[in-house]
C-alpha cells in the first residue's frame, strides 16, 4: 500500500501544533485542547472549513451560556450535564450548528471541572475556542488548485465519449456488435468522481457558486444518458442502406471533435443539411426498410438533442 500525505493532513498537524503553542504561550489552562478545536474544524474546502468554524463558535458560546444557568443555577453534578445536554443539543440544532456539538462539551466539561465560572475561566475559554478556530482558518486559506485533476478527468471522459460514438458508427457500417460497452459503465463512475471533485472547487472559492468545469460535467453526463438510450435503437437496425453510411461518416467526424470547444453549432448545421438530403432521396420500397429509416431518423432527432446540450456549454 503507498503512504501518502496529503493537504488537509499536513495542514491538521501544522494547525494543531500552532495552536497548542499560541494557547501554552498565552498561558491558558487546559491549552491542549485549541489543538482539539483546529483539528475538528479543518475541512477539505473553504467554505466547509468556514462553516465548521462558526457553527462551532456559536455552539461554544452557547455552552458557556448554559454552563452558567445549569451549573451556578441548579450544581455542579453529572446529572446537571445530563439535564442540560437535553436543552442544549436541540438548540444547536434549531440554530444549525450541530457541528459544535463535540466542541462545546469539551468547553462544558472544563468548566465542569474547576467546579466554578468566573470571568476569568469564561476569558479562557473564549481564549482556546479563538485560537483552535483561527489557526484553522489561516491553515485553511490554502487550497491546491484542482485545475490539473479536472482536466485530466475531462480528458479521460472525452476519450471515451470518442471510443462510443466510433463504435455506434462502425456498427452502422458493418452490423459489428463485438464491443463490449465498457467505456460506458467508466464514464459513469469518472462523471461522478469529477463532479464531486469540482464542486469542491466551487467550495473553495468564496463568491462562486458554480464553474466552467462542473457545468461541463453535467453537460457531458445528459449526453451520456442520450448515447445509453440511442444504443438499443442502433443496434435494432439490421436492415443496410445508403442513409445508415451517411449517418456513420457524420458519426465519425463527429467522434473526431471531441473536446472541451463549442463546435456544437457546426455539426448542427451539418445534421440539418443530411435531413435535407434525405428529404430527397426515394422512398422505402418495403416495410422493413420503412421502420429501419424510421428507426435510424429517431437515432438523428436524439443525436441533434445531444449536440443541442452541448451548445449550452459557455467557455468563460
Amino acid at each position: 500500500m503507498k503512504f501518502k500525505i496529503g493537504y488537509r493532513t499536513f495542514k491538521t498537524a501544522v494547525g494543531t501544533s500552532v495552536a497548542i503553542i499560541l494557547a501554552q504561550f498565552l498561558g491558558l489552562e487546559f491549552f491542549p485542547s485549541a489543538g482539539i478545536i483546529t483539528i475538528l474544524c479543518i475541512q477539505n474546502s473553504k467554505k466547509k472549513s468556514l462553516r465548521s468554524a462558526s457553527q462551532r463558535f456559536i455552539a461554544c458560546s452557547i455552552s458557556i451560556l448554559f454552563s452558567f444557568i445549569f451549573f451556578e443555577g441548579i450544581a455542579y453534578h453529572p446529572l446537571v450535564i445530563g439535564l442540560m445536554l437535553l436543552f442544549f443539543i436541540p438548540l444547536t440544532v434549531i440554530v444549525k450548528a450541530n457541528e459544535g456539538i463535540v466542541t462545546s462539551s469539551v468547553i462544558l466539561l472544563h468548566i465542569y471541572s474547576l467546579q466554578e465560572m468566573t470571568w476569568k475561566i469564561v476569558l479562557n475559554e473564549m481564549g482556546l475556542i479563538i485560537i483552535g478556530i483561527g489557526v484553522a482558518l489561516i491553515v485553511n486559506l490554502y487550497m491546491p488548485s484542482l485545475d490539473g485533476k479536472l482536466r485530466e478527468y475531462q480528458q479521460n471522459i472525452e476519450r471515451n465519449f470518442q471510443v462510443m460514438l466510433k463504435e455506434i458508427a462502425q456498427y452502422l457500417r458493418t452490423n459489428d456488435s463485438s464491443w463490449s460497452g465498457k467505456e460506458i459503465a467508466e464514464t459513469v463512475k469518472l462523471l461522478e468522481e469529477a463532479k464531486s471533485l469540482a464542486f469542491r472547487d466551487v467550495e473553495n472559492h468564496f463568491v462562486r457558486t458554480e464553474n466552467y468545469y462542473y457545468r461541463y460535467f453535467k453537460i457531458r453526463e445528459k449526453q451520456l444518458e442520450i448515447i445509453e438510450r440511442t444504443l438499443p435503437l442502433v443496434t435494432s437496425i439490421d436492415l443496410v442502406f445508403e442513409q445508415r453510411y451517411m449517418i456513420a461518416d457524420f458519426i465519425e467526424e463527429l467522434s473526431l471533435c471531441i473536446h472541451p470547444g463549442n463546435t456544437a453549432k457546426l455539426f448542427l448545421l451539418k445534421l440539418e443539411q443530411l435531413k435535407e438530403s434525405f428529404q430527397s432521396m426515394d422512398l422505402p420500397k418495403t416495410r422493413e426498410e420503412f421502420e429501419a429509416r424510421a428507426d435510424l431518423l429517431h437515432f438523428v432527432k436524439e443525436i441533434e438533442q445531444y449536440l443541442i446540450i452541448k451548445q449550452t456549454l459557455k467557455i468563460t
